[in-house]
């Protein structure tokens, strides 16, 4: 059920990001970082079209990490990309090509190969205070450093370090959100008694002024492939230190998994990079410079 749960929410979140990008790059460029930059997309009809998408897809990433380890539901939502480039494609004269096909390959391939080698277990709730607060502090440095590398950068580098810094707070999200299933089965009121869903809710903010950003400020094929593999990498991460979601160990499963996730993610920029997305993105920049 959970990863029946996973790929609905990757579907869904890849109609999200469709509708979304192609509102958010139609921005002026000094909207940039700004919580304003939502208001602005919020009148847009497309744009909330693709927020109740990306809504209903959280539900069922929150129902699948209920269910399942992030080391699992992380990594399958990679799966919304191989959704996502034919929507991109069918706004534009394109047909999907052997590039096109091959990052779709690797990307499944490697996806499946680490889900089957690693055999993760679900793990465990209890993650301590302590634990909680290194890696909250961690998520902010980092995510710091590469909005200020960025601040100052071409556009293309911009849009990556943006799209970075997005995927990394998104991972975390996706951890408090495993920890806010297992309050919310106590009770509302626990849930809401705890601080992880406050710290969720601005994470959540945060993470999608900076992915809005990202959308906006550079071309798609920059901050697509760096958001699509931060988040699951840093899940995977994230779910075997705090949440004990121990995955098989030894020589050859460690080998697999690794070219596992090194297949996965090749094939996520090689997606990110097709004719399809560039000829999407290659829609007159004039149109932002008129808005502002």
């Amino acid at each position: 059920m959970a990863v029946l749960l996973a790929l609905g929410a990757a579907l869904l979140y890849a109609a999200a990001s469709v509708l979304q990008q192609r509102e958010a790059e139609r921005q002026p460029p000094h909207r940039e970082l700004r919580p304003s930059l939502l208001a602005r997309l919020a009148v847009k009809p497309r744009w909330l079209a693709g927020l109740s998408f990306d809504i209903a897809g959280y539900v069922a990433q929150w129902l699948a990490l209920s269910r399942g380890s992030l080391v699992v539901v992380q990594p399958l939502l990679v799966v919304g990309l191989l959704f996502a480039l034919p929507m991109k494609a069918r706004l534009s004269p394109y047909r999907m090509q052997r590039w096109d096909w091959t990052g779709a390959v690797l990307t499944t391939l490697g996806l499946a190969v680490f889900l089957t080698v690693s055999d993760a277990s679900v793990g465990h709730a209890n993650v301590r205070a302590t634990t909680w607060w290194v890696l909250l502090g961690a998520v902010a440095v980092v995510s710091a450093v590469l909005v200020t590398v960025g601040v100052g950068s071409s556009p293309r580098w911009k849009a990556m370090a943006y799209g970075t810094a997005a995927g990394v707070i998104y991972g975390a999200c996706a951890a408090l959100t495993k920890t806010c299933s297992y309050l919310l089965a106590s009770g509302v009121s626990t849930l809401f008694e705890n601080w992880q869903p406050y710290v969720l809710a601005a994470g959540g903010i945060a993470g999608m002024v900076l992915a809005q950003s990202a959308f906006q400020v550079g071309p798609l094929d920059a901050s697509l492939p760096t958001l699509s593999a931060t988040d699951p990498v840093i899940s995977v991460v994230v779910g075997a230190i705090a949440f004990g979601e121990v995955v098989r160990t030894g020589l050859f499963a460690t080998s697999f998994e690794v070219m596992g996730l090194a297949a996965m993610v090749a094939g996520i920029f090689m997606l990110a990079h097709t004719e399809a997305v560039n000829a999407v993105q290659a829609r007159p920049l004039a149109r932002a410079q008129e808005v502002s």
